[in-house]
């Protein structure tokens, strides 16, 4: 699993974005820029650039910059080694104009990364070959109804992991939505309008990605906690809002039973949990919806105090109380709780998603 959250910053917004990233330790993390954005072009470019990309450096991001054939010559460099050598970059996104051969040759040199979507397994085995940090990176679709579709994310990630090269690709932010659509920029086209959170988790847990980038320049200081404990604890934090009673559920660390059905996640501990109390009496006894927290009431016996996360429409259950919701825009979540993971419930972010 990634144990970061790569973040993007462009030039036309990075005096805004100056702040938030000083406030994220960045740790040796990546940051995403593109130097061939046509619109950002002007005769103080170059000037612009080196300050953006001295200024990342200086807080501890490592720089990952997209660019093309014609990129050096518009910074006023030979060819793209002298350019990443000036500018102090990390490494090099590809862009269409590279040959096999040049690619393999930058590789050799520094971490580069190619175009997951185009890049073929023949290709893929020969520049795994020739360095040892070589990345295919899935891009991001600002336009909606364009990003990718599950089979085929899931698929070429498979196939590109198993000629040896590292998958990256992106989700999209929370606030600051970049322009000019203000869509969000994820990969996945299912993620467009998710927490970073769950996108983050889903790509993480459930398509195996080796890196993770924020495609939007905006991501909140909540979201960004929230990834950074599921990376460094590996607990899976599920935003829900809980009825009064039962607040004293957050935080409390659970784990998935490993014979938990496909349609609910069985909370492991929570009867444990519940035997300190006095009885928990029937109440809210309602129909079951997808997303639903539920505690089995006094009259299921010692199944009394087991609590669930409902991922199918199911009845209401004189025997079974509904004590929550998992909040909008995290439902995504229920769905990377595997059997034997370990999970807690978090209060849900005041913000509006």
């Amino acid at each position: 699993m990634p144990d970061f959250l790569g973040r993007s910053a462009y030039l036309t917004e990075f005096e805004k974005q100056k702040a938030p990233l000083a406030a994220c330790p960045a740790g040796g993390a990546p940051v995403f820029i593109s130097l061939h954005i046509g619109e950002e072009f002007a005769p103080d470019y170059p000037a612009r650039v080196g300050e953006m990309c001295g200024w990342l450096r200086r807080q501890g991001w490592r720089i990952l910059a997209d660019v093309s054939e014609v990129t050096a010559r518009q910074l006023g460099c030979r060819d793209i080694a002298e350019l990443a050598q000036r500018l102090g970059l990390w490494g090099l996104r590809l862009d269409d104009g590279f040959t096999l051969e040049e690619a393999c040759a930058l590789a050799a040199r520094m971490p580069v990364a190619v175009n997951a979507s185009t890049t073929t397994e023949q290709q893929a085995r020969v520049l795994a070959a020739a360095g040892p940090d070589v990345i295919a990176i899935h891009n991001f679709y600002p336009r909606p109804e364009t990003g990718l579709d599950p089979d085929f994310l899931r698929e070429s990630t498979r196939m590109l992991q198993a000629a040896g090269m590292k998958v990256y690709a992106f989700i999209p932010g929370d606030e600051g939505l970049r322009g000019p659509l203000h869509a969000g920029l994820p990969t996945l086209e299912a993620h467009r309008g998710a927490a970073p959170l769950a996108a983050f988790a889903d790509l993480a847990v459930n398509y195996g990605m080796d890196g993770i980038f924020a495609g939007d320049p905006g991501v909140s200081a909540y979201q960004l906690g929230q990834i950074a404990r599921f990376c460094t604890e590996g607990v899976l934090p599920v935003p829900v809002r809980l009825t009064a009673d039962w607040e004293g559920l957050y935080g409390k660390v659970f784990t998935c039973r490993p014979d938990s059905p496909r349609w609910l996640v069985r909370f492991q501990e929570s009867r444990a949990y519940a035997k300190a109390g006095p009885p928990v009496q029937p109440d809210r006894c309602e129909e079951r919806r997808r997303g639903s927290i539920t505690m089995d009431n006094c009259l299921y016996g010692r199944y009394s105090g087991e609590v669930q996360l409902i991922r199918q429409d199911l009845p209401a259950d004189e025997k079974v109380n509904v004590i929550g919701h998992i909040q909008p825009g995290y439902e995504l979540l229920m769905d990377c709780i595997h059997r034997g993971s370990r999970f807690c419930m978090v209060k849900e972010d005041t913000r509006e998603l």
